[in-house]
């Protein structure tokens, strides 16, 4: 079994590969947006979030509580279909005021705060994590020789 203590470890060095992999990306993110890459990675992220949500919400769900697990696809359906004129407005005004992230879109709606930038970015940083932390706890429970 592994110990309190590696585990947090193993946490934050989770933690610190998905900022390195972030880095990383923005550092490069000129060079692969212009090039073919650009449609591939657009294809492995969907591909990523429909996987794990199909493995980890839907299949969980439907075993649990029945037809509720239809409510994890309604929204991103909403989104698509029925939100779209919101959707193009935010990507209408993301270019305009050449902002990439949701806290750099905040930021920009209130004068280009650096405030509701941080803000923005700690509360959904600390949020994930809470996340990240609850699935990974959850799971330990599940291995053999937990006590």
């Amino acid at each position: 079994m592994l110990a309190e203590p590696a585990v947090l470890a193993l946490s934050l060095a989770y933690l610190g590969l998905l900022f390195a992999v972030a880095w990383f990306g923005d550092r490069h993110a000129r060079r692969w947006s212009a090039s073919s890459v650009a449609p591939a990675v657009y294809g492995l992220s969907l591909a990523i979030y429909c996987t794990s949500w199909t493995f980890y919400g839907a299949v969980g769900r439907a075993a649990t509580a029945g037809f509720d697990f239809i409510l994890i696809y309604t929204g991103p359906v909403l989104v698509i279909t029925a939100g779209y004129p919101l959707v193009a407005k935010m990507v209408r005004l993301a270019k305009q005021h050449n902002v990439t992230s949701i806290a750099d879109f905040l930021a920009s709606r209130y004068g280009k705060s650096r405030a509701v930038a941080v803000s923005a970015t700690l509360f959904a940083t600390v949020g994930r994590a809470a996340l990240h932390r609850a699935a990974a706890a959850g799971r330990i429970v599940l291995l053999p020789d937990h006590r």
